[in-house]
């Protein structure tokens, strides 16, 4: 079969062009690419030879690592794309167009980490694709959240193999500096960032996702305050990101997630495991929450949904990683505005509204169920007894996890309340 990266389109093939992003590399634009039917991404570089030449490179490693996990490569494209004039050929890599964004991205919106399925769902698929990567004896050299993007159902795939096999990095934009064998200095390994004359192996991967696995455990930067002296000269000493709080929550396979990432990112390169060990381990915590992917998925989307005005501007830290031992002095404030424009304490504006409401409540595990990881796993069990009342089990379940869940908690309350009793709803004024 032909190498898709000799495979060139022109501006014939393709319509609809829009402007996605841009970086210190180039610009990605999205477009409907005529003959196959769908939207496909495209990345042109910025003027010069030698990102041309890393651009062959990438798309060259892109052809040998076609993976599930790993974005797909279609062809290369040569023409002149919008804004760059119409006389001046630009070249540029059609690869596959990934509608989740990406890591980065999607905590960026959720103002912090996914629900914990999620996270180990992304924890997992990004071990296949590394995996996968070294198998094929390649590096990537630069994982970290913007470069992990996902579909439409959430699932990671590996992008930008800029800085594979190459071994000098292009520059990036000045929110990011990178080493002088290439990747993010937050996600580089300590022997990287101590000798200039470092010839990167696979262990440097391992411990970029160490790294990475903090990062989406916790939706936060590992270093918010480390500039490159300051990261360059304390990772060697054996700093990492802290693992305190995420220690102390009560998640199944959570303990074992965490033990993952610190073997990952062990100051010594020959006691990181390799992916395929990685593999066994991610596989297994996994599966504690693989019947709640779903509820998961549906969830995020609910929130991103264009049509949600849930809203994302409160910088407050997805509920999935808190407790209700962690918020019990928050405040309730239930004024929030709801997709219905009517104001959420119209519904239940305290506990004693709700302790008279509940009476017309009577599938309270419903509700529960359709809250998924938003509901604590203390608060489901007392809530799922056979001896506790209606009134008891709303009760429990105010105090468990709409209280000190946040804006999004109650929004979320509030679509499985509209679901389960749309009549109540309407009688309260929602």
């Amino acid at each position: 079969m032909a190498l898709r990266s000799r495979k060139i389109y022109g501006d014939e093939c393709f319509e609809k062009w829009e402007f996605v992003s841009s970086g210190g590399f180039g610009q990605v634009f999205k477009a409907r690419q005529k003959d196959l039917g769908i939207d496909v991404a495209i990345k042109i570089p910025h003027d010069g030879n030698s990102s041309s030449m890393i651009l062959r490179d990438e798309a060259k490693y892109m052809d040998m690592a076609s993976f599930k996990f790993v974005v797909r490569l279609y062809a290369m494209y040569q023409g002149c794309p919008p804004g760059k004039g119409p006389f001046t050929q630009h070249q540029g890599i059609v690869m596959e167009f990934m509608e989740g964004g990406s890591v980065q991205s999607l905590q960026e919106y959720l103002r912090g980490p996914p629900r914990w399925p999620l996270v180990f769902r992304l924890s997992h698929e990004v071990a296949q694709g590394m995996n996968f990567i070294h198998k094929e004896n390649l590096m990537h050299q630069d994982l970290k959240p913007s470069n992990v993007l996902l579909n439409d159902y959430l699932n990671a795939k590996i992008a930008d193999f800029g800085l594979s096999r190459v071994s000098a990095s292009t520059s990036n934009s000045n929110k990011e500096k990178t080493g002088a064998i290439g990747g993010s200095y937050k996600y580089m390994p300590p022997e990287a960032l101590e000798s200039a004359s470092y010839e990167p192996v696979r262990s440097f991967d391992v411990y970029s996702y160490g790294i990475l696995l903090w990062t989406i455990a916790t939706g936060k930067d590992p270093y918010p305050l480390g500039n490159y002296d300051r990261v360059a000269s304390s990772i060697p000493l054996g700093h990492r990101p802290c693992c305190k709080g995420i220690e102390q929550m009560k998640v199944d396979g959570l303990k074992e997630l965490i033990l993952l990432m610190k073997r990952c990112w062990d100051g010594s390169p020959n006691k990181r495991p390799t992916f395929i060990q990685c593999l066994d381990d991610t596989e297994k915590m996994l599966s504690m929450h693989s019947t709640r992917i779903h509820g998961a998925v549906g969830q995020v989307k609910r929130l991103m949904s264009p049509n949600s005005k849930t809203s994302n501007t409160s910088g407050a830290t997805n509920v999935s990683l808190q407790t209700a031992e962690e918020s019990t002095n928050d405040s309730v404030d239930f004024g929030r505005i709801t997709e219905t424009g009517r104001s959420f304490s119209q519904v239940c504006a305290s506990t004693k509204t709700m302790s008279i409401k509940d009476k017309d409540v009577s599938e309270v595990m419903a509700i529960a169920e359709a809250l998924g990881d938003m509901v604590h796993r203390e608060t489901l069990s007392k809530i799922g007894r056979q001896d506790t009342t209606s009134h008891d089990k709303m009760r429990e379940l105010y105090h468990g996890s709409l209280r000190s869940g946040g804006d999004k908690v109650k929004a979320a309350f509030y679509d499985a309340l509209k679901a389960q009793h749309p009549h109540l709803v309407e009688r309260l004024g929602g």
